[in-house]
């Protein structure tokens, strides 16, 4: 096999796990990086994930903590990392299973981190489609989120034609109440649930958040 995926694994093992991954790393479709502990200024933007084994589990650096976790173990019994491994591998490794499950990691990850999207002090989440703030969700329909988007990519207030035309759809030209409905909805609910009446600002220049 070669390492042809462009997923980029952070390595943090013991001299003789890095010993045998080095051993078997040609057969991994991913690209793998041995991290220097002694180096602090690791990024997790750099990596996709992290392999560590459990005599390093408790020595993660703080900067690759937020990345997937996949755990090496060697031992019989073992304490998990707090539950936080997302993946767990016994040696000797099954070299397909592996790749495989390492790739669909990553890929699930990256498909998670591109549904989210930080508006003003909320969170959008397009895969769920549902708005965060705090402890509190609020369900959204897709053309809300189109809407919350657009309006969020905006450096200025948005016309109600624009917003017909490039999200509703709708003829230049055409005379509806299809924005101000749907908008008195959307600040209803998001007030309702986090008593947020300025979400959606409205003035003579157009909407904005």
């Amino acid at each position: 096999m070669h390492n042809n995926y462009s997923v980029n694994i952070a390595c943090l093992c013991d001299k003789n796990f890095n010993k045998y991954l080095e051993e078997v790393k040609s057969f991994f479709t991913f690209q793998m990086s041995t991290i220097d502990l002694n180096f602090k200024n690791h990024q997790s933007s750099n990596f996709d994930a992290i392999i560590i084994d459990h005599e390093m589990s408790n020595k993660i650096p703080n900067s690759l903590m937020s990345l997937p976790k996949i755990l090496i173990n060697s031992k019989k019994n073992f304490k998990n990392i707090n539950s936080q491994a997302k993946i767990i591998f016994k040696l000797p490794l099954n070299i397909i299973k592996f790749n495989r499950e390492i790739i669909e990691l990553c890929k699930k990850n990256e498909f998670q981190k591109n549904s989210l999207i930080k508006i003003k002090d909320y969170i959008l989440d397009k895969n769920e489609r549902i708005l965060k703030k705090g402890d509190k969700t609020l369900k959204i329909t897709e053309k809300e989120i189109d809407f919350l988007c657009t309006l969020n990519n905006s450096k200025s207030p948005l016309s109600k034609k624009y917003i017909l035309e490039k999200i509703w759809f709708y003829s230049p030209g055409t005379e509806t109440h299809t924005i101000e409905t749907h908008i008195y909805r959307l600040r209803h609910k998001v007030n309702k649930i986090f008593e947020d009446q300025n979400f959606i600002k409205n003035t003579k220049f157009g909407y904005s958040l």
